[in-house]
């Protein structure tokens, strides 16, 4: 089987949570035989030099990046009001990108030509009349739920104006390319059952986002104990309203308690908003380099998200990793826990800070979290196996 994977960025190294679920399911996929090519937008913010994509995997990715500046800018959105299009999406589209699929499509042969996300089914109109490839899409999230979730919380109306356009406008086009690709990968059943109710007759499987569960060795003793963390990409809107929140509602009711807790707050990208807020309780990294010795350092995992939807990948490399994690019941969605067995939910300020000065003071169910968590991770979220599931799902695909 060849495939092709269309990605709006550069996927390696894999420092956020859409290169994981990219990475990974490109490494399944190479590594049960299929013939895979991945051709990614190397955009301006998410710029990753070629270089650095290791000769091994390069080679059964048949890998190459077209370079792109896709930041949004004053002047492009508001060109933008008068095309009828999506900027969330439009900005994706662009020459040089389109060649180098033309070539990719003309010089090989594809089974399958898969999307990774929304973005890249700007480009469904050029697959069609270059390739006979069936053509699906990977939806990493339902990116319209997304604003739809958000929204209410914007204060600024002109902003909010602004985006409630584009929204809708998003909105459209995802619903249009939801019907036109031949079948949906969705990363959460979540997903599934939101796309079957707006698409009743699309063929659609769910592919969680595997790991490879060898290079996540389980953490028993966190080297700084007692330690609370929210590490994620801060250049993405449900993130920045979650550390706000936690910033605003949770943390000086949790100082109260436990003077001494230190909260690390971590992730490339972080607003300036948020790193003024660093004090001797609260300290601020913006650059991860070693992801795995971040793991090892920091104790209790907080995911306080209240907008976003699929699979958030830095929970399940916490699980992985055996962290006890306190989160929420969107931040959760797509993670098939036990309420307060894997993990522990709190939907309310009150619930957060109880969470977490139980889990700064009790060592017991600190270690039976941390225990069921990594069982979790290696029950439902091994790489190889999601991958040759989605190969069985392609090949019925391809064969009717």
């Amino acid at each position: 089987m060849k495939i092709l994977q269309l990605c709006n960025k550069a996927p390696y190294p894999a420092n956020d949570g859409s290169s994981i679920a990219i990475c990974n399911l490109a490494e399944g996929l190479a590594d049960s035989g299929v013939e895979l090519h991945i051709l990614p937008i190397n955009t301006e913010k998410h710029f990753k030099p070629n270089n650095s994509v290791p000769a091994s995997f390069s080679r059964k990715t048949h890998y190459q990046s077209v370079y792109k500046n896709t930041n949004t800018s004053a002047l492009g959105a508001f060109a933008n009001l008068f095309s009828g299009q999506s900027y969330f999406v439009s900005r994706f589209f662009f020459k040089e990108y389109e060649d180098a699929l033309i070539k990719k499509l003309t010089s090989t042969s594809f089974d399958i030509v898969q999307l990774e996300g929304i973005f890249m089914a700007t480009y469904i109109p050029i697959i069609k009349k270059y390739s006979k490839a069936k053509i699906t899409l990977r939806a990493h999230n339902i990116e319209h739920q997304i604003w739809e979730r958000h929204l209410p919380h914007e204060k600024n109306w002109f902003k909010k104006t602004y985006l409630t356009l584009q929204s809708n406008r998003l909105k459209a086009f995802e619903l249009e390319a939801f019907s036109e690709v031949d079948a949906i990968v969705t990363i959460t059943d979540e997903d599934k059952k939101g796309i079957q109710h707006l698409i009743p007759q699309q063929k659609i499987h769910t592919c969680l986002t595997g790991i490879n569960l060898e290079t996540y060795k389980q953490i028993h003793q966190a080297a700084q104990p007692n330690t609370i963390f929210h590490f994620a990409s801060m250049d993405w809107l449900p993130n920045i309203e979650a550390v706000e929140w936690l910033l605003t509602n949770v943390w000086q009711e949790v100082l109260k308690k436990v003077p001494s807790a230190q909260l690390i707050l971590a992730g490339r990208g972080m607003p300036e908003k948020i790193k003024q807020a660093a004090s001797k309780n609260i300290i601020i990294i913006e650059n991860v380099v070693d992801s795995k010795l971040f793991y090892a350092t920091y104790d209790v995992m907080l995911v306080p998200l209240w907008s976003g939807s699929g699979l958030r990948i830095k929970l399940v490399e916490g699980l992985a990793y055996g962290k006890p994690i306190i989160t929420t019941s969107i931040g959760a969605e797509g993670i098939p826990y036990t309420k307060n067995k894997e993990l522990l939910i709190a939907d309310t300020t009150e619930e957060f800070v109880t969470a977490i000065v139980n889990l700064l003071s009790n060592s017991t169910q600190k270690l039976q979290l941390q225990t069921n968590a990594r069982a979790l991770a290696e029950s439902h979220f091994d790489y190889k196996k999601l991958a040759s599931q989605l190969i069985l799902f392609y090949d019925q695909l391809i064969s009717n």
